[in-house]
């Protein structure tokens, strides 16, 4: 057990009755009824376990979220039984179809058609969330040991006047240890370029355990003020934005114990390789634009010995634990992911909800015409 705590709030799980008794934790309860959870899915969601036992486990929320909003990416052949499904539930469920085509119309005609991912999709959900709740809990689909009590525990600091708070937990799965992108990307590439430059952001970025966690919450008022990334810089351009709205004294993360997720194999486009180039996209760009120069000409191979340091490191706490541990894999993929390191694309970001061309209403409309078309 320890007891450490991070340049931001850093709320543990100290075993026992944490996070279920006593004023914060009724409190936290309290808060879900005036909060608005957010669950992205794509079509390979529909009746997936993992994505049912979230479902499943937000039911047994008492008080009930004021609304659960599902941003899903579907083709028109799927979305009506994908939409069955989901408000089978006993929950306020609000369907959002992402890329209906009333929808990329609505974006096209203000300017913000282009790309979509993940970012785009959350995105969408962000403005009608915030317009329906004090606060808004943003979580995963794919967590199959997912449980109901992580929406408090992630409202808990929020009921405390932090504005910005992120759940973190460990990721180790069938004896090894899994958390592949954050370990041997998103760690190294910062601790490459915090050994070269003494910058806020770069502690930040540092504080968080598990900053590609895709489990956080805000206050109505931040997630209003957040501009997302299109794809899976997601979490990284969050953490980005909570920097300037919340800052270090704003936020807090909160212990969610060990999640086993689904995996994606490393290579390839769909696979953590590509993922990598949109993580490094976003985290670069969020570095720039609060001063840190990268340094592009050495910034790989920094990154590839900082990334060897760590592996020497990952090696000694799985032989402790007794896991299985493979430095060789684990190298192939620090060299897979360094050809991701490169100057950021052009600025694409969505617009924050406070200044965005489009209304929330709009949005949400536009899904409800389609239903009713």
């Amino acid at each position: 057990m320890e007891y450490v705590q991070e340049r931001i709030a850093t709320l543990h799980e100290f075993g026992g009755t944490a996070g279920r008794d006593g004023n914060l934790a009724h409190a936290a309860a309290d808060a879900v009824a005036e909060t608005a959870v957010v669950v992205p899915m794509t079509a390979r969601e529909h009746e997936n376990p993992a994505a049912e036992r979230v479902l499943s486990e937000l039911e047994s929320l008492d008080p009930t979220p004021t609304a659960v909003f599902v941003p899903v990416r579907a083709d028109a052949d799927e979305i009506g039984p994908f939409r069955n499904w989901l408000e089978s539930f006993s929950l306020p469920i609000r369907v959002l179809w992402c890329n209906a085509p009333r929808v990329d119309a609505l974006l096209a005609d203000a300017g913000l058609d282009g790309e979509f991912g993940k970012g785009r999709d959350v995105w969408l959900a962000l403005g009608p969330a915030a317009d329906a709740g004090e606060y808004v809990v943003v979580h995963d689909a794919d967590a199959r040991s997912y449980e109901a009590g992580h929406v408090p525990r992630l409202l808990a600091p929020l009921t405390m006047d932090y504005a910005f708070s992120k759940g973190y937990y460990a990721r180790v799965e069938d004896g090894r240890l899994y958390g592949r992108l954050f370990r041997l990307f998103y760690a190294p590439l910062v601790r490459a370029l915090a050994d070269r430059h003494d910058a806020p952001i770069l502690d930040y970025l540092r504080a968080f355990r598990y900053p590609l966690a895709g489990e956080f919450a805000a206050t109505a008022a931040l997630a209003r003020r957040l501009r997302a990334p299109r794809a899976w810089g997601l979490e990284v351009g969050t953490l980005g934005d909570a920097f300037d709205a919340a800052g270090f004294d704003g936020a807090a993360q909160v212990d969610l114990g060990r999640h086993e997720h689904d995996h994606r194999a490393v290579a390839g486009e769909t696979g953590l390789e590509g993922m990598s180039r949109e993580v490094a996209g976003e985290l670069l760009r969020v570095v720039e634009e609060r001063g840190v120069d990268p340094d592009y000409e050495t910034l790989q191979e920094r990154y590839l010995a900082a990334g060897d340091r760590l592996i020497e490191q990952y090696r000694a706490d799985a032989a402790f634990n007794g896991l299985a541990y493979d430095p060789a894999a684990e190298r192939d993929q620090l060299a897979r992911y360094a050809g991701s390191i490169a100057p950021p694309d052009p600025d694409r970001r969505l617009p924050s909800w406070t200044d965005a061309p489009v209304t929330p209403e709009a949005i949400v409309s536009a899904t409800l015409a389609v239903r009713n078309a």
